[in-house]
């Protein structure tokens, strides 16, 4: 982004919530932001995860000009929720409840010209910013068919009169099939659903929303949500992505680089087979170990992130007795399979890396599309069925719709396993499309691409409030 010059920078407050999924966008958005703003980032501490903690660390480390601001987190009882409540969602609450009361004092101190706020906050935020006439946009940290749903669930939802959910017809997108609908979005009464219908329904309130994507990856999706198809007189709409990764120095020799980087770099180009199904849902143990069987099947090497719990600190099982006996030294020298966290979009820069099996969380998504990687999905939970769908639209990868996600009874099998993996692997016309979406991620991004000038929108939008 380019600079202000002599002009006094706008500052621009960014608020996130929990989970790795909303803290590494809103990172790379401070990043983005910096040269052209003062930045500060609101954190809760301590974050739910390890992993968050860590980021947070070596986020102000690495960038001591973002100022850290602490949230404070007013008294929440946890126990009026089911004690098999996700504690991410906890923590959306713990945050959303305590907004209204501790939120405004922090903003007025910190001199802000604009807040950016997570959108699992944002029905709680956007009125405590208005009272302080404070302009306040919202980072939509899923994909743009995530937030054309959003934006007109709620309608949705009041046409349907208390009905059960089925298909959603979204106004100038495409219909969201039941089954890609959220889980949780089936029940009323749970907590993400009324965070969910809440937010949705302030969001034309917001000064903005900003997405991390690109017009080549979801065309239907951005271009209904800023002509006004999804919602009329909504808010402007900033396709922003890909938001670049953030790189966070070492201070360590190349030699002391982690053992999956060391084996990446001496495997082949393209032969290696990464599977991730990021930080915040454990797969059962059955269908791990049927997917252990397939990868071993395939016959393709592979770097395997396996994750046996919802909150990292809470993982300490085995992983040989995970994923069964002896698999671990049957793969050895062809396989590296670890339970620690990985810096993802280093190993999808990896020339040896030539295919992703993905649970198609947003960020992952984002960052196969920049790095021209196919994407093999296996939509999990939540928005990620949502996901799977772009990818499979956009030429990104291949979708198998009918494969289970949490909750379904049915397993995916090791033989159906090994045959997808071998035949993404060996599909040279969907590779080419890979690279063709790549070259559009690249064009989006640089200096006069459509996500360059949105973000420089943005900015300006900031600077002329700041002044004002």
């Amino acid at each position: 982004m380019p600079t202000s010059g002599d002009l006094p920078l706008p500052h621009v407050v960014l608020l996130p919530s929990a989970g790795m999924g909303h803290l590494v966008p809103f990172s790379r958005l401070v990043v983005a932001l910096s040269p052209s703003c003062d930045v500060s980032l609101a954190a809760v501490l301590p974050t739910v995860s390890s992993a968050e903690s860590a980021h947070l660390d070596a986020l102000f480390a690495a960038f001591p000009a973002v100022r850290r601001l602490d949230f404070p987190l007013a008294p929440f009882d946890a126990s009026e929720f089911p004690a098999s409540a996700d504690p991410f969602f906890l923590r959306f609450e713990a945050m959303r409840r305590s907004a209204p009361l501790l939120l405004g004092s922090i903003l007025a101190g910190a001199a802000a010209s604009a807040l950016v706020t997570d959108i699992a906050l944002a029905s709680v935020v956007i009125p405590v910013a208005k009272d302080l006439h404070l302009p306040c946009y919202v980072l939509f940290t899923a994909s743009a068919a995530m937030l054309s749903l959003c934006v007109h669930f709620p309608a949705y939802l009041d046409a349907n009169a208390g009905g059960p959910v089925g298909d959603v017809d979204i106004p100038g997108v495409y219909r969201i099939p039941k089954a890609s609908v959220p889980q949780a979005l089936h029940d009323p009464n749970h907590l993400f659903t009324r965070q969910f219908v809440a937010n949705g329904r302030v969001l034309a309130r917001s000064d903005g929303v900003l997405v991390n994507s690109f017009d080549a990856l979801e065309p239907e999706p951005i271009a209904a949500l800023q002509d006004g198809s999804v919602a009329t007189g909504f808010p402007p709409v900033f396709s922003v992505g890909p938001l670049a990764p953030v790189s966070f120095p070492s201070g360590e020799p190349a030699k002391n680089q982690p053992p999956y980087m060391r084996w990446l770099e001496a495997q082949p180009a393209r032969s290696v087979v990464y599977v991730s199904f990021g930080s915040r849902k454990a797969i059962s143990r059955d269908q791990l170990r049927e997917l252990a069987a397939g990868l071993e099947a395939s016959g393709h090497r592979f770097l395997w992130v396996v994750k046996s719990t919802v909150v990292d600190r809470d993982d300490d099982a085995d992983l040989s007795e995970m994923l069964g006996e002896g698999f671990l030294e049957r793969v050895q020298g062809r396989a590296m399979v670890t339970k620690g966290w990985v810096e993802q979009e280093e190993v999808l820069k990896q020339e040896s890396v030539g295919l992703f099996v993905s649970h198609c969380g947003w960020n992952s998504v984002t960052e196969a599309a920049a790095g021209g990687l196919p994407v093999l999905a296996w939509p999990r939970f939540g928005d990620q069925r949502v996901n799977a769908g772009v990818v499979a639209r956009s030429g990104l990868g291949v979708w198998v719709d009918r494969w289970s996600w949490e909750g379904d009874e049915g397993m995916v099998s090791r033989e159906e396993i090994a045959e997808k993996v071998n035949a993404l692997m060996a599909d040279e016309a969907a590779r080419k499309k890979v690279v063709g979406l790549r070259d559009s991620a690249a064009k989006a991004v640089a200096d006069g691409g459509t996500s360059y000038r949105n973000l420089a929108e943005f900015v300006q939008r900031c600077r002329d409030e700041s002044v004002s």
